[in-house]
């Protein structure tokens, strides 16, 4: 592997002008440059200032922050389709970016013609094309349509042919935007094996994720930026453990609101290429449901989950993790990290249940968020939040989230 960095950026930039009305723009352009008095009609927003980074070939950076935080436009910057105000970057390979999937793509061209057009752009000889034509389409899953013009497919197909050309290139860069995969069902599932397939070949790859659980499974390093500026790179658990800080001191809590149901999804038999719940039971020393009344350190908690999936695939996992109402994680299981293997039927339906031998929690109101995941824990097929919950009670006084196993000794 080379020393040479395949991406290095040096107090990257990246300024905005903001005109109040059309007619300061025209005035700047004039008076702003030649007029004797010169005079600023605009303002600055810098949506990314004095970013420094290297990334070795092979590298997986993950990049956190809030919405305009600046993410999108240092992608844009490293792919080539923005410009820096000040700074300077190099990069070394072939870039394939996936920001707006098919935003190149000619709605009255063929899905055929813009195959060529897209590849070709993305650095692909005509040669390399044609050789490359028949993977591409049957990947998309879109050979039927193919020579139709694209504005007459669905979103879904037009998705599924962008995401196929730009991840054939075989880039030496991968650029990702808050998505580790598309479409939904059997494609999503495909789509995620083939990016880390170029993760596992030592691609260098930059992407965007709300779910930190993504930052801190795939990636070597992480970049929490904010306002425009690197809060902090560093490893992925210590940018995720402080980017989460972070968001649950402002009781920033838009990943519990979601409409997912804690108590089960409608069941689905051996969906393809995906899994999904289809069922969700709490119990506890007798009691049954979603929402469960506890005694601190009394009650065993058992926590059932049934699935269906495509028995065509591993067997899936399961991840839990138990968030109290200030919307701070308390703790996590999963099956994957836990070496606990599920095993299904022929038909890919499968059942385990998740033990707090017990519940050391102390008093107060909790969620759980339960996630159904890949083989390998990281590509999420199904989640569930908000309606499965803890109200927990005790009888001292210990203060805190949860009692930790402990004893005294004199001396």
């Amino acid at each position: 592997m080379s020393s040479d960095p395949a991406i290095r950026a040096e107090a990257l930039s990246k300024c905005y002008l903001l005109f109040d009305r059309p007619a300061d723009r025209l005035r700047q352009m004039i008076w702003g440059r030649f007029g004797r008095n010169r005079r600023r009609y605009y303002r600055e927003f810098w949506a990314l200032r004095d970013v420094s980074l290297e990334l070795a070939p092979g590298e997986v950076l993950g990049i956190v922050g809030r919405n305009g935080a600046g993410k999108s436009t240092l992608l844009q910057l490293v792919c080539g389709t923005l410009t820096p105000t000040a700074g300077s970057l190099k990069t070394r390979g072939r870039i394939a970016a996936l920001l707006e999937l098919g935003a190149g793509f000619n709605p009255e061209f063929s899905g055929r013609e813009n195959v060529y057009m897209a590849a070709s752009i993305l650095g692909l000889t005509r040669a390399e094309i044609d050789e490359r034509y028949d993977e591409i389409v049957e990947f998309s899953g879109v050979r039927d349509f193919i020579e139709q013009p694209v504005r007459t497919f669905s979103s879904g197909m037009y998705v599924r042919l962008a995401f196929s050309v730009a991840t054939s290139v075989d880039p030496d860069i991968l650029i990702i935007d808050e998505a580790l995969a598309v479409g939904d069902g059997e494609f999503a599932r495909k789509s995620f094996d083939r990016i880390m397939r170029l993760k596992d070949a030592g691609k260098t790859i930059l992407f965007c994720s709300h779910f930190l659980y993504h930052i801190d499974a795939i990636c070597t390093r992480a970049l929490w930026l904010r306002d425009g500026r690197a809060e902090m790179l560093d490893t992925p658990d210590r940018v995720v453990a402080a980017y989460g800080a972070f968001i649950e001191s402002g009781r920033v809590q838009g990943a519990s609101a979601t409409p997912a149901d804690g108590r089960a999804v409608a069941p689905v038999a051996g969906p393809a290429g995906a899994a999904r719940f289809t069922g969700i039971e709490l119990r506890a020393d007798g009691q049954a449901g979603i929402q469960l009344k506890l005694l601190s350190g009394e009650n065993t908690l058992e926590i059932s989950i049934r699935f269906a999936s495509d028995p065509a695939l591993p067997a899936p996992s399961i991840g839990v993790g138990v968030v109290h109402s200030s919307g701070i994680t308390v703790a996590s299981a999963g099956s994957f990290n836990d070496d606990f293997v599920i095993e299904r039927d022929a038909h890919g339906n499968g059942e385990a249940t998740l033990v707090f031998p017990s519940l050391p929690l102390l008093k107060g109101e909790y969620m759980l968020g339960l996630y159904l995941f890949c083989e390998r824990g990281v590509h999420i097929y199904d989640y569930a939040l908000g309606r499965s919950r803890l109200e927990v009670s005790q009888r001292g006084i210990e203060q805190g989230l949860v009692a930790l196993p402990h004893h005294w000794r004199q001396g």
